[in-house]
């Protein structure tokens, strides 16, 4: 069964009540989300990524690869969730209204997603061949959240669908009329996006401060990325990154931001 975690708005609000009352320790910049993304209607991709969500786990389900919700690493999962969806509003305040939910399917993949939405999945091979650490897995869910969060995914259909139109054409597409065609025809788009560079470096960011102020290690950006290197050698790399190119540059930036929101950590980290 799907684990939806919603929170409820009256939780949102104070939580987001609270981190208005936090001293700015740190933060990363990334500057504006981009505005190409209101060319997609955000509730009707919402909705489609809702339905392809829903079909992958069914078919997960039909295969007896969706864990169950007493499954030891799905609640690890849900409880690292718990602690960064109240945050999320900081970035997008689309994200109090998103039904989230957190999934895990048994896959020798070495993948995880957050859909439009707050729709995240791991497969198993991600958390069992790169033996992940509750900090490591936690920054892997800021990345994906922030790409969510940051609405990529808009952006990126968007430009797909942007180029080459006219300007009367691009302005059927966001007429009423449109909006469930569109919504129709990416939908089976959403799991095979590739994001830019740019896409990367900003979630690579938001992710990095979403974790540490969830209270988990900020180093463990550094490792887990080492970790990824590592396991791109060979013919058959992991599938995340055909999507998340690793690189010395993506290390060597993850640990020059540590610093800025280790402050944030050292505040929120839970005690031992």
């Amino acid at each position: 069964m799907a684990c939806r975690l919603s929170l409820g708005r009256r939780g949102f609000l104070l939580a987001a009540g609270a981190a208005a009352a936090e001293p700015a320790l740190a933060q990363v910049d990334v500057g504006e989300a981009s505005r190409l993304r209101s060319l997609v209607p955000a509730g009707e991709l919402e909705a489609a990524s809702a339905q392809e969500y829903g079909q992958m786990l069914a078919q997960a389900r039909q295969q007896k690869a969706l864990a169950p919700d007493d499954y030891p690493q799905v609640q690890r999962l849900r409880a690292i969730a718990q602690r960064l969806i109240p945050l999320a509003s900081r970035w997008n305040d689309r994200a109090r209204q998103w039904k989230w939910e957190v999934n895990l399917i048994g896959s020798k993949q070495v993948n995880a997603f957050c859909m439009p939405g707050g729709k995240i999945a791991f497969f198993t091979g991600l958390l069992d061949q790169l033996q992940l650490s509750e900090d490591e897995t936690a920054v892997v869910m800021g990345h994906e959240m922030a790409h969510a969060l940051r609405e990529h995914a808009r952006s990126r259909i968007a430009k797909t669908r942007g180029t080459g139109l006219g300007l009367s054409v691009l302005s059927q597409l966001l007429g009423l009329g449109q909006v469930g065609d569109l919504a129709a025809n990416v939908g089976t788009q959403l799991l095979a996006l590739k994001f830019s560079r740019e896409d990367e470096v900003e979630a690579d960011l938001v992710g990095l401060e979403l974790a540490a102020r969830g209270g988990f290690d900020p180093r463990a950006s550094v490792s887990l990325w080492e970790k990824m290197a590592r396991a791109s050698g060979g013919a058959n790399g992991p599938a995340f990154l055909s999507t998340h190119p690793t690189g010395p540059d993506r290390i060597a930036r993850l640990r020059d931001n540590v610093p800025k929101v280790q402050g944030l950590y050292e505040q929120a980290r839970p005690a031992r």
